[in-house]
């Protein structure tokens, strides 16, 4: 499979003078070759916007849901070939690549729909003197940054909400896996939305990509990334006011305690560590499990990751395919060894699988891993791991010693998980615990459902009507009612 594409800037599919090779993790393949924009079609794309912004603002909603809808189809039409750029980008198995499609999909239906329900709201004049009314705008231009590990899934919760509020936005997605996205700037083509709308390019350079943040033209700026990376993004974005909607890393920790449904935390666990490679923001990072369950959900987990399949077949059941490239790899491979030297006790993984087939031997696989005795001084501890390792640390019933230690996340601060039967101390836990979302049994992601963290892992929320938030302003208009 060889993909050319170029960036879709301006209403039109625009060539550059720079390519980049994109390359199979799964097998070190070069499985395209895209064209990437330098700072003259960044700041051709930020001229675009700007002028689009009056023009696409002041659609009638009727309009903007008939564009969404259009894209939303023409989306449809071609799920395999998305499908399929996906698998190949960042080899990802073929199962999990439906996620990515489907959020696409939902999105667009999703915020369709969603902007109609905005309402201006009156406010009551304690004098009675004035009306006043509250009214929605759009802020005006966006620009999004999108990480590599779900193409589709992260330009969509950027795209959705900022085509229905009626803001132009500009998508750079990762040079890593930027095929997926090139295409829908082909289906935007295709369907001849309005120019500037909506414009994707890649940039494989700091120069290029600080352009977009420097630029006094941006109103909003929106991330999914790393800590370090929205802290750089607000830095050069200090140029002007802008406003900034961000979800950033995580450090989850999981709470198991000795009631807990051992079988069903260890397929959540697992299931999200091992599926994506466990290059997931939301993945499990700290397993603390009850001392007097930590064996037999261990050997759960265990079992688990000796069962997991690992490689890049269309056509096979997958479960973990290879992290995105060898520096991922190395980082990985280095927290897990550093951790066994430590202490800590690998009793699954951790190193190349064993039995890939030769065609795979350049891949970046890590075997699913578990380690246990995992402890507070460990790097495996402290960072988020971002690999298919399930890390498990043993813990007395102390309550609040184990709040403090699940709180102490260092950039985390959006997921944690709770495991036990006892609702009441699921409550207790879920109250104090400095988490944007909390698991309780169970786990759940939807378009509808409010994706954000607290303090270091973001602002703002992808998802839900409260995603509309950050890419609408509020007006009053008062009047006097004599004159």
């Amino acid at each position: 499979m060889k993909y050319n594409k170029i960036p879709y800037i301006g209403g039109a599919l625009t060539k550059c003078d720079k390519q980049i090779d994109v390359v199979n993790p799964a097998n070190e393949e070069i499985v395209g070759r895209v064209d990437v924009a330098g700072i003259s079609q960044v700041q051709q794309a930020l001229q675009v916007a700007q002028m689009a912004v009056a023009s696409w603002g002041n659609t009638s909603i009727t309009e903007r849901k008939n564009w969404m809808l259009k894209l939303r189809d023409e989306v449809i039409k071609n799920q395999t070939e998305l499908r399929t750029a996906i698998h190949f980008e960042m080899g990802k198995p073929w199962h999990a690549t439906q996620e990515d499609y489907d959020s696409l999909v939902n999105s667009l239906h999703f915020y369709a729909e969603e902007i109609a329900r905005i309402r201006d709201e009156a406010l009551i004049d304690r004098d009675g003197t004035h009306s006043h009314r509250l009214v929605h705008q759009p802020i005006g231009v966006c620009v999004g940054f999108l990480a590599w590990n779900f193409p589709l899934l992260n330009l969509a919760f950027k795209i959705g909400p900022a085509m229905a509020a009626g803001c132009p936005i500009i998508l750079r997605p990762s040079a890593s896996t930027p095929i997926s996205a090139y295409m829908v700037g082909e289906l935007c083509e295709k369907i001849g939305l309005p120019k500037g709308v909506v414009q994707i390019l890649c940039t494989d350079s700091h120069e290029a990509s600080d352009a977009l943040s420097a630029s006094v033209i941006p109103a909003m700026i929106t991330l999914i990334g790393s800590t370090a990376t929205g802290c750089h993004i607000m830095k050069m974005g200090a140029t002007s006011i802008k406003r900034y909607s961000m979800e950033l890393g995580g450090n989850s920790p999981v709470l198991i305690f000795d009631d807990a449904d051992l079988d069903l935390a260890a397929d959540i666990v697992c299931g999200i560590k091992f599926n994506n490679a466990g290059q997931i923001c939301v993945a499990p990072n700290r397993v603390f499990v009850a001392k007097s369950v930590a064996q037999a959900f261990t050997a759960k987990c265990v079992e688990r990751a000796n069962q997991a399949t690992v490689g890049f077949d269309k056509d096979a059941t997958i479960t973990t395919g290879p992290l995105i490239n060898g520096k991922a790899w190395q980082d990985v491979k280095r927290l897990i060894d550093e951790a066994v030297r430590d202490g800590a006790n690998l009793l699954a993984g951790g190193d190349r699988p064993a039995d890939l087939p030769p065609h795979l031997a350049k891949g970046h696989y890590i075997a699913p891993t578990v380690i246990s005795d995992v402890t507070e001084n460990m790097a495996l501890y402290k960072q988020e791991i971002f690999g298919p390792v399930v890390s498990i640390i043993e813990f007395d019933d102390d309550t609040p010693q184990l709040i403090a230690k699940a709180n102490d996340c260092g950039d985390g601060g959006l997921t944690a998980y709770i495991f036990t039967k006892d609702l009441n101390l699921a409550e207790t836990l879920a109250a104090k615990l400095r988490y944007g979302e909390i698991q309780i049994n169970g786990v759940r992601y939807d378009i509808d459902l409010p994706h954000g963290g607290i303090g270091q892992a973001g602002i703002g929320h992808d998802c839900s009507h409260l995603a509309l938030n950050d890419y609408l302003v509020i007006k009053r208009i008062s009047r006097a009612l004599k004159i």
